[in-house]
């Protein structure tokens, strides 16, 4: 459960902006997405991988 106190004088928006960043950080959200249902092994793994080679192009065109 994410906890977010609100300071004296501080406005809500800001408790407001601070809860989702914390949320977003926490990545609740996805956990619960991924865990609706249920993704093989072998499907995970070549998710992964994917990432990994898109993560790696994105850094072989930096480096250009």
């Amino acid at each position: 459960m994410l906890i977010v106190k609100v300071k004296d004088g501080e406005k809500i928006d800001r408790a407001l902006k601070r809860l989702k960043r914390k949320f977003r950080d926490t990545q609740v959200l996805q956990t619960l997405r991924d865990k609706k249902e249920f993704t093989k092994p072998s499907v995970e793994r070549r998710q992964q991988i994917k990432k990994a080679q898109y993560i790696q192009s994105i850094k072989e065109k930096e480096d250009f």
